[in-house]
Protein backbone atom coordinates (compact mmCIF):
# COMPACT_ATOMS: atom_id res chain seq x y z
CA UNK A 1 0.00 0.00 0.00
CA UNK A 2 1.20 3.52 -0.75
CA UNK A 3 2.36 5.85 1.92
CA UNK A 4 0.06 8.92 2.44
CA UNK A 5 3.16 11.48 0.74
CA UNK A 6 3.46 9.03 -2.22
CA UNK A 7 -0.61 9.16 -2.55
CA UNK A 8 -0.80 12.85 -2.35
CA UNK A 9 2.03 13.14 -5.29
CA UNK A 10 0.39 10.78 -7.51
CA UNK A 11 -2.95 13.39 -6.57
CA UNK A 12 -0.66 15.80 -7.81
CA UNK A 13 0.67 14.53 -10.68
CA UNK A 14 -2.72 13.92 -12.17
CA UNK A 15 -3.97 17.80 -11.23
CA UNK A 16 -1.27 18.83 -13.59
CA UNK A 17 -1.44 16.44 -16.40
CA UNK A 18 -4.44 14.01 -16.17
CA UNK A 19 -6.60 15.88 -18.87
CA UNK A 20 -3.47 17.42 -20.77
CA UNK A 21 -3.82 14.80 -23.01
CA UNK A 22 -7.84 15.31 -23.42
CA UNK A 23 -6.07 19.21 -24.95
CA UNK A 24 -3.67 17.95 -27.05
CA UNK A 25 -6.10 16.01 -28.83
CA UNK A 26 -8.27 18.76 -29.25
CA UNK A 27 -11.23 17.20 -27.15
CA UNK A 28 -11.38 20.25 -25.11
CA UNK A 29 -14.09 23.21 -26.15
CA UNK A 30 -14.15 27.03 -25.15
CA UNK A 31 -17.87 25.97 -23.52
CA UNK A 32 -17.72 22.80 -21.86
CA UNK A 33 -21.57 22.92 -20.63
CA UNK A 34 -22.50 19.88 -22.67
CA UNK A 35 -19.55 18.02 -21.70
CA UNK A 36 -20.42 15.68 -18.36
CA UNK A 37 -16.74 14.69 -16.87
CA UNK A 38 -17.02 11.11 -15.37
CA UNK A 39 -16.54 11.30 -11.58
CA UNK A 40 -13.24 11.06 -10.36
CA UNK A 41 -12.29 8.28 -8.05
CA UNK A 42 -11.36 9.30 -4.59
CA UNK A 43 -7.82 9.84 -5.00
CA UNK A 44 -8.26 12.26 -7.77
CA UNK A 45 -10.83 14.15 -6.26
CA UNK A 46 -10.17 17.70 -5.67
CA UNK A 47 -9.61 19.55 -2.39
CA UNK A 48 -10.98 22.12 -1.55
CA UNK A 49 -12.14 24.90 1.19
CA UNK A 50 -15.53 26.91 1.13
CA UNK A 51 -15.49 30.15 2.72
CA UNK A 52 -18.76 31.61 3.83
CA UNK A 53 -21.40 29.09 3.85
CA UNK A 54 -24.83 30.49 4.64
CA UNK A 55 -27.51 31.11 2.11
CA UNK A 56 -25.36 30.85 -1.48
CA UNK A 57 -22.34 28.98 0.08
CA UNK A 58 -24.53 25.97 1.44
CA UNK A 59 -25.66 25.77 -1.95
CA UNK A 60 -22.24 25.36 -3.45
CA UNK A 61 -21.29 22.82 -0.84
CA UNK A 62 -23.95 20.99 -2.21
CA UNK A 63 -23.56 21.01 -5.71
CA UNK A 64 -20.00 20.43 -5.44
CA UNK A 65 -20.01 17.48 -3.12
CA UNK A 66 -22.90 16.17 -6.04
CA UNK A 67 -20.67 16.52 -8.44
CA UNK A 68 -18.35 13.67 -6.67
CA UNK A 69 -15.13 14.97 -8.00
CA UNK A 70 -14.36 17.06 -4.84
CA UNK A 71 -13.39 16.11 -1.10
CA UNK A 72 -14.44 19.87 0.80
CA UNK A 73 -11.35 19.59 3.44
CA UNK A 74 -12.67 22.87 5.24
CA UNK A 75 -15.93 24.84 5.84
CA UNK A 76 -15.34 28.07 7.05
CA UNK A 77 -17.58 30.96 8.39
CA UNK A 78 -17.65 33.57 11.11
CA UNK A 79 -20.77 32.41 11.89
CA UNK A 80 -20.59 29.48 14.26
CA UNK A 81 -23.84 28.40 13.68
CA UNK A 82 -23.45 28.82 9.64
CA UNK A 83 -20.27 26.55 9.88
CA UNK A 84 -21.46 23.70 12.95
CA UNK A 85 -24.44 23.24 10.28
CA UNK A 86 -23.13 22.69 7.10
CA UNK A 87 -20.16 20.60 8.36
CA UNK A 88 -22.59 17.97 9.83
CA UNK A 89 -24.03 17.86 6.43
CA UNK A 90 -20.91 17.03 4.88
CA UNK A 91 -19.56 14.60 7.34
CA UNK A 92 -22.68 12.91 7.13
CA UNK A 93 -22.40 12.59 2.88
CA UNK A 94 -18.36 12.31 2.48
CA UNK A 95 -16.43 9.64 3.24
CA UNK A 96 -13.50 11.69 5.23
CA UNK A 97 -14.32 14.41 7.32
CA UNK A 98 -14.39 17.81 6.49
CA UNK A 99 -12.73 20.54 9.50
CA UNK A 100 -14.85 24.08 10.78
CA UNK A 101 -12.66 26.86 10.93
CA UNK A 102 -13.38 30.55 11.19
CA UNK A 103 -10.32 31.98 9.53
CA UNK A 104 -10.11 31.04 6.19
CA UNK A 105 -6.43 31.46 6.08
CA UNK A 106 -6.47 28.56 8.15
CA UNK A 107 -6.98 26.68 4.23
CA UNK A 108 -4.66 29.00 2.87
CA UNK A 109 -2.00 27.69 5.01
CA UNK A 110 -2.71 23.95 4.08
CA UNK A 111 -0.61 22.58 1.36
CA UNK A 112 -2.83 19.80 0.13
CA UNK A 113 -5.95 21.85 -0.68
CA UNK A 114 -6.12 22.96 -4.44
CA UNK A 115 -9.23 25.56 -3.95
CA UNK A 116 -10.72 27.94 -2.69
CA UNK A 117 -14.41 28.50 -2.71
CA UNK A 118 -15.16 32.64 -2.01
CA UNK A 119 -19.20 33.01 -1.05
CA UNK A 120 -18.48 35.23 1.54
CA UNK A 121 -20.16 38.92 1.16
CA UNK A 122 -18.70 41.39 -1.53
CA UNK A 123 -16.33 43.33 0.01
CA UNK A 124 -14.27 39.79 0.71
CA UNK A 125 -14.33 38.52 -2.78
CA UNK A 126 -11.22 39.72 -4.52
CA UNK A 127 -8.94 40.30 -1.32
CA UNK A 128 -9.68 36.65 -0.82
CA UNK A 129 -9.29 35.63 -3.99
CA UNK A 130 -5.76 37.34 -4.39
CA UNK A 131 -4.60 35.67 -1.20
CA UNK A 132 -5.50 32.60 -2.55
CA UNK A 133 -3.61 32.93 -5.79
CA UNK A 134 -0.51 34.29 -3.67
CA UNK A 135 -0.92 30.96 -1.38
CA UNK A 136 -1.53 28.75 -4.71
CA UNK A 137 -4.63 27.68 -4.77
CA UNK A 138 -7.15 27.80 -7.59
CA UNK A 139 -10.34 30.01 -6.47
CA UNK A 140 -13.82 29.85 -7.82
CA UNK A 141 -15.61 33.28 -6.44
CA UNK A 142 -19.35 34.47 -6.55
CA UNK A 143 -20.40 36.96 -8.00
CA UNK A 144 -19.28 40.40 -8.54
CA UNK A 145 -15.64 39.15 -8.48
CA UNK A 146 -14.75 42.66 -6.69
CA UNK A 147 -16.02 45.24 -4.36
CA UNK A 148 -14.16 48.22 -6.17
CA UNK A 149 -12.33 47.83 -9.69
CA UNK A 150 -9.32 48.15 -8.65
CA UNK A 151 -9.67 45.55 -7.26
CA UNK A 152 -10.96 43.70 -9.99
CA UNK A 153 -7.41 44.78 -11.80
CA UNK A 154 -5.82 42.88 -8.90
CA UNK A 155 -7.90 40.04 -8.95
CA UNK A 156 -6.70 39.12 -12.84
CA UNK A 157 -3.04 39.92 -12.06
CA UNK A 158 -3.06 37.16 -9.21
CA UNK A 159 -4.44 34.81 -10.99
CA UNK A 160 -2.47 35.10 -14.08
CA UNK A 161 1.37 35.95 -12.08
CA UNK A 162 0.32 32.59 -10.15
CA UNK A 163 -1.01 30.72 -12.58
CA UNK A 164 -4.15 30.11 -11.37
CA UNK A 165 -7.82 29.10 -12.52
CA UNK A 166 -9.97 31.62 -11.21
CA UNK A 167 -13.61 31.56 -12.44
CA UNK A 168 -16.88 33.75 -11.18
CA UNK A 169 -20.23 32.31 -10.53
CA UNK A 170 -21.96 33.63 -13.37
CA UNK A 171 -23.34 30.59 -14.31
CA UNK A 172 -24.67 31.77 -17.33
CA UNK A 173 -21.72 31.59 -19.18
CA UNK A 174 -22.37 27.42 -18.68
CA UNK A 175 -25.62 27.08 -19.60
CA UNK A 176 -26.21 25.87 -23.19
CA UNK A 177 -29.06 27.08 -24.11
CA UNK A 178 -27.32 30.68 -24.05
CA UNK A 179 -24.99 29.27 -25.20
CA UNK A 180 -26.60 28.71 -28.34
CA UNK A 181 -28.20 31.83 -27.95
CA UNK A 182 -24.69 34.03 -28.72
CA UNK A 183 -23.50 31.91 -31.08
CA UNK A 184 -26.57 32.57 -33.17
CA UNK A 185 -25.77 36.40 -32.33
CA UNK A 186 -22.44 36.20 -33.59
CA UNK A 187 -23.46 34.25 -36.59
CA UNK A 188 -25.35 37.08 -37.63
CA UNK A 189 -28.91 35.41 -37.33
CA UNK A 190 -30.25 38.75 -36.57
CA UNK A 191 -28.45 41.02 -38.63
CA UNK A 192 -25.81 43.14 -37.26
CA UNK A 193 -26.40 43.48 -33.50
CA UNK A 194 -26.88 47.30 -32.08
CA UNK A 195 -28.29 46.81 -28.27
CA UNK A 196 -29.27 44.67 -25.69
CA UNK A 197 -31.40 45.73 -22.86
CA UNK A 198 -30.76 43.60 -19.42
CA UNK A 199 -33.51 43.97 -16.51
CA UNK A 200 -33.79 42.69 -12.95
CA UNK A 201 -36.84 42.76 -11.36
CA UNK A 202 -37.94 41.95 -7.59
CA UNK A 203 -40.64 42.13 -4.75
CA UNK A 204 -37.99 43.30 -1.86
CA UNK A 205 -39.62 44.21 1.50
CA UNK A 206 -38.18 47.34 3.55
CA UNK A 207 -35.00 45.99 5.85
CA UNK A 208 -36.07 48.11 8.47
CA UNK A 209 -33.95 51.15 10.55
CA UNK A 210 -31.24 49.01 12.28
CA UNK A 211 -30.15 49.81 15.58
CA UNK A 212 -26.99 49.49 17.31
CA UNK A 213 -26.37 46.13 19.18
CA UNK A 214 -24.19 43.70 21.11
CA UNK A 215 -22.79 41.28 18.80
CA UNK A 216 -24.08 37.90 18.94
CA UNK A 217 -21.81 35.13 20.56
CA UNK A 218 -22.07 33.01 17.47
CA UNK A 219 -20.75 35.92 15.22
CA UNK A 220 -16.89 37.38 15.08
CA UNK A 221 -18.05 40.79 13.73
CA UNK A 222 -14.15 42.11 13.32
CA UNK A 223 -13.76 38.82 10.97
CA UNK A 224 -16.46 39.53 9.29
CA UNK A 225 -15.53 43.01 8.27
CA UNK A 226 -11.95 41.87 7.31
CA UNK A 227 -10.49 44.26 5.07
CA UNK A 228 -13.49 46.66 5.24
CA UNK A 229 -12.80 49.39 8.06
CA UNK A 230 -15.01 48.99 10.92
CA UNK A 231 -18.21 49.90 11.69
CA UNK A 232 -20.45 49.55 14.57
CA UNK A 233 -22.87 46.06 14.50
CA UNK A 234 -26.72 46.75 13.71
CA UNK A 235 -29.22 44.34 14.17
CA UNK A 236 -30.74 44.39 10.49
CA UNK A 237 -27.46 43.86 8.60
CA UNK A 238 -26.26 40.47 9.07
CA UNK A 239 -26.72 38.09 6.88
CA UNK A 240 -27.90 39.56 3.85
CA UNK A 241 -29.04 43.23 4.12
CA UNK A 242 -25.26 44.58 3.54
CA UNK A 243 -26.03 44.15 0.11
CA UNK A 244 -27.32 47.18 0.47
CA UNK A 245 -25.20 49.60 2.19
CA UNK A 246 -22.33 51.03 0.15
CA UNK A 247 -19.53 49.91 2.80
CA UNK A 248 -20.20 46.25 1.92
CA UNK A 249 -22.45 45.86 -1.20
CA UNK A 250 -22.33 46.69 -4.61
CA UNK A 251 -26.77 47.08 -4.63
CA UNK A 252 -28.94 45.42 -7.40
CA UNK A 253 -26.45 45.94 -9.55
CA UNK A 254 -23.33 43.88 -8.30
CA UNK A 255 -26.03 41.44 -6.44
CA UNK A 256 -28.38 40.67 -10.05
CA UNK A 257 -27.55 43.18 -12.45
CA UNK A 258 -24.09 41.43 -12.92
CA UNK A 259 -25.32 38.11 -14.71
CA UNK A 260 -27.23 40.37 -17.67
CA UNK A 261 -24.70 42.38 -18.00
CA UNK A 262 -22.24 39.63 -18.33
CA UNK A 263 -24.44 38.18 -20.96
CA UNK A 264 -24.73 41.33 -22.95
CA UNK A 265 -21.26 42.00 -22.83
CA UNK A 266 -20.71 38.41 -24.46
CA UNK A 267 -23.00 38.60 -26.83
CA UNK A 268 -22.51 41.82 -27.73
CA UNK A 269 -18.61 41.08 -28.05
CA UNK A 270 -17.93 44.40 -25.98
CA UNK A 271 -15.37 45.03 -23.45
CA UNK A 272 -15.05 48.37 -21.99
CA UNK A 273 -17.43 50.99 -22.76
CA UNK A 274 -16.71 55.10 -23.75
CA UNK A 275 -19.29 56.46 -21.83
CA UNK A 276 -21.44 55.20 -18.82
CA UNK A 277 -24.73 56.98 -17.78
CA UNK A 278 -27.03 56.35 -14.41
CA UNK A 279 -30.16 57.44 -12.96
CA UNK A 280 -33.11 56.45 -10.51
CA UNK A 281 -33.36 56.63 -6.60
CA UNK A 282 -34.62 55.26 -3.58
CA UNK A 283 -38.18 54.99 -3.41
CA UNK A 284 -39.80 52.74 -1.79
CA UNK A 285 -39.39 51.95 1.36
CA UNK A 286 -38.75 54.05 4.26
CA UNK A 287 -35.42 52.17 6.09
CA UNK A 288 -32.05 51.83 6.31
CA UNK A 289 -31.16 50.86 2.43
CA UNK A 290 -28.85 53.32 0.50
CA UNK A 291 -28.18 51.91 -2.67
CA UNK A 292 -31.08 52.49 -5.20
CA UNK A 293 -34.14 50.73 -5.56
CA UNK A 294 -34.82 51.58 -8.72
CA UNK A 295 -31.69 52.04 -11.53
CA UNK A 296 -31.37 52.72 -15.18
CA UNK A 297 -27.72 52.96 -16.39
CA UNK A 298 -26.77 53.07 -20.15
CA UNK A 299 -23.82 51.47 -21.09
CA UNK A 300 -22.15 53.62 -24.64
CA UNK A 301 -19.29 51.47 -26.61
CA UNK A 302 -17.40 52.98 -29.29
CA UNK A 303 -17.92 50.44 -32.09
CA UNK A 304 -21.47 51.80 -31.83
CA UNK A 305 -23.10 49.91 -29.59
CA UNK A 306 -25.24 50.27 -26.67
CA UNK A 307 -26.56 47.77 -23.30
CA UNK A 308 -29.03 49.07 -20.90
CA UNK A 309 -29.89 47.71 -17.49
CA UNK A 310 -33.00 48.30 -16.03
CA UNK A 311 -33.17 47.15 -11.99
CA UNK A 312 -36.67 47.59 -9.74
CA UNK A 313 -36.27 46.04 -6.71
CA UNK A 314 -39.75 46.61 -5.37
CA UNK A 315 -41.78 46.14 -8.78
CA UNK A 316 -42.14 42.06 -10.17
CA UNK A 317 -43.50 42.34 -13.64
CA UNK A 318 -40.70 43.07 -15.98
CA UNK A 319 -40.24 42.85 -20.00
CA UNK A 320 -41.12 40.15 -21.52
CA UNK A 321 -43.26 39.25 -18.72
CA UNK A 322 -39.79 37.94 -16.96
CA UNK A 323 -38.24 39.49 -14.13
CA UNK A 324 -34.84 38.79 -15.68
CA UNK A 325 -33.66 38.52 -18.89
CA UNK A 326 -31.58 40.04 -21.61
CA UNK A 327 -32.67 41.08 -25.15
CA UNK A 328 -30.38 41.21 -28.09
CA UNK A 329 -31.45 43.32 -31.07
CA UNK A 330 -29.98 43.49 -34.43
CA UNK A 331 -30.39 45.11 -37.91
CA UNK A 332 -32.51 41.74 -39.23
CA UNK A 333 -34.15 40.74 -35.77
CA UNK A 334 -34.22 39.70 -32.16
CA UNK A 335 -33.61 37.34 -29.78
CA UNK A 336 -34.34 37.43 -25.94
CA UNK A 337 -33.06 35.18 -23.10
CA UNK A 338 -35.51 33.74 -20.34
CA UNK A 339 -34.55 31.25 -18.19
CA UNK A 340 -32.37 28.88 -19.52
CA UNK A 341 -33.17 29.30 -23.07
CA UNK A 342 -34.09 31.96 -25.74
CA UNK A 343 -36.38 33.29 -28.47
CA UNK A 344 -35.89 34.15 -31.69
CA UNK A 345 -37.84 36.63 -33.50
CA UNK A 346 -37.26 37.96 -37.50
CA UNK A 347 -37.85 42.03 -38.00
CA UNK A 348 -41.52 41.80 -37.66
CA UNK A 349 -41.21 40.32 -34.13
CA UNK A 350 -42.51 36.48 -35.56
CA UNK A 351 -41.40 33.93 -33.83
CA UNK A 352 -38.62 32.06 -36.25
CA UNK A 353 -36.70 29.64 -33.65
CA UNK A 354 -36.22 28.72 -29.78
CA UNK A 355 -33.78 26.51 -27.84
CA UNK A 356 -33.36 25.63 -24.28
CA UNK A 357 -31.04 23.50 -21.78
CA UNK A 358 -29.82 22.96 -18.38
CA UNK A 359 -29.46 25.70 -16.22
CA UNK A 360 -28.44 25.51 -12.33
CA UNK A 361 -24.53 25.03 -11.16
CA UNK A 362 -23.64 21.95 -12.30
CA UNK A 363 -22.04 22.88 -16.16
CA UNK A 364 -20.38 25.78 -14.66
CA UNK A 365 -18.81 24.08 -11.57
CA UNK A 366 -17.54 20.79 -14.10
CA UNK A 367 -15.94 23.97 -16.20
CA UNK A 368 -13.75 24.27 -12.80
CA UNK A 369 -13.14 21.42 -11.62
CA UNK A 370 -11.74 20.18 -15.47
CA UNK A 371 -9.97 23.75 -15.57
CA UNK A 372 -8.11 23.31 -12.33
CA UNK A 373 -6.77 19.80 -14.06
CA UNK A 374 -6.18 20.95 -17.34
CA UNK A 375 -5.63 24.27 -16.65
CA UNK A 376 -8.27 26.00 -19.35
CA UNK A 377 -9.07 29.36 -18.88
CA UNK A 378 -13.02 28.58 -17.56
CA UNK A 379 -16.03 30.04 -19.34
CA UNK A 380 -15.94 32.69 -16.64
CA UNK A 381 -12.61 33.06 -16.20
CA UNK A 382 -11.70 36.27 -13.79
CA UNK A 383 -10.51 38.90 -16.83
CA UNK A 384 -13.93 37.89 -18.42
CA UNK A 385 -15.14 38.42 -14.78
CA UNK A 386 -13.94 41.75 -14.27
CA UNK A 387 -15.16 43.67 -17.28
CA UNK A 388 -18.35 42.33 -16.66
CA UNK A 389 -18.42 43.65 -13.17
CA UNK A 390 -16.49 46.47 -13.65
CA UNK A 391 -20.01 47.73 -15.99
CA UNK A 392 -21.71 47.21 -12.03
CA UNK A 393 -19.02 49.44 -10.46
CA UNK A 394 -19.27 52.22 -13.37
CA UNK A 395 -22.97 52.47 -13.23
CA UNK A 396 -22.62 52.75 -9.25
CA UNK A 397 -20.48 55.42 -9.88
CA UNK A 398 -22.05 57.75 -12.18
CA UNK A 399 -25.18 57.09 -10.07
CA UNK A 400 -23.26 58.06 -6.94
CA UNK A 401 -21.53 60.96 -8.56
CA UNK A 402 -24.22 62.74 -10.38
CA UNK A 403 -21.87 62.30 -13.10
CA UNK A 404 -21.40 61.36 -16.92
CA UNK A 405 -18.78 58.93 -16.92
CA UNK A 406 -16.97 59.53 -19.76
CA UNK A 407 -13.80 56.76 -19.44
CA UNK A 408 -11.22 55.26 -21.32
CA UNK A 409 -12.77 52.59 -23.78
CA UNK A 410 -9.32 50.34 -23.03
CA UNK A 411 -9.63 49.90 -19.28
CA UNK A 412 -12.65 51.57 -18.09
CA UNK A 413 -11.59 53.91 -16.03
CA UNK A 414 -13.18 57.36 -15.55
CA UNK A 415 -11.73 60.47 -17.05
CA UNK A 416 -11.03 63.93 -16.35
CA UNK A 417 -13.74 62.89 -12.85
CA UNK A 418 -11.56 63.25 -9.64
CA UNK A 419 -15.08 62.35 -7.64
CA UNK A 420 -15.27 59.63 -9.88
CA UNK A 421 -11.96 58.23 -9.07
CA UNK A 422 -12.04 58.03 -5.99
CA UNK A 423 -14.53 55.67 -6.49
CA UNK A 424 -12.41 53.25 -8.17
CA UNK A 425 -10.99 51.62 -4.65
CA UNK A 426 -11.27 51.99 -1.41
CA UNK A 427 -9.95 52.23 2.17
CA UNK A 428 -9.12 49.04 4.34
CA UNK A 429 -8.89 48.31 7.66
CA UNK A 430 -5.14 48.14 8.66
CA UNK A 431 -3.34 44.59 7.62
CA UNK A 432 -5.75 43.59 5.22
CA UNK A 433 -4.75 45.69 2.28
CA UNK A 434 -4.43 43.36 -0.83
CA UNK A 435 -0.96 42.59 -2.40
CA UNK A 436 -0.53 41.01 -5.64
Amino acid sequence: MKDIETLERDRRLFLKTGVASMTALGLTNTVRAQETPAAAAPSEKLSIGVMGVNGRGGAIVKGMMASGQVDIAYICDVDERAAERVTKIVNEKQSTKTQSVKDFRRILDDKSVDALICAAPNHWHAPATIMACGAGKHVYVEKPCSYTPAEGEMAVAAARKNDRVVQMGTQRRSWPGIAEAVEKIHGGAIGKTLYSRTWYNNRRGPIGVGKPAEVPSWLDWRLWQGPAPDRPFKDNLVHYNWHWHWHWGNGELGNNGVHGLDVARWGMQVEFPNRVTAGGGKYRHDDDQETPDTMMVTYDFPDGKTITWEGLSWSPLGPHDSGFGVSFHGTEGSIVIRGSGYTQYDIRNKEVASGTGAGGDKDHFDDFISAVRDGHRTNADIEKAHRSTLLCHLGNIAYRTGSVLHTDPTDGRPQDNDAANQLWSREYAKGWEPVV
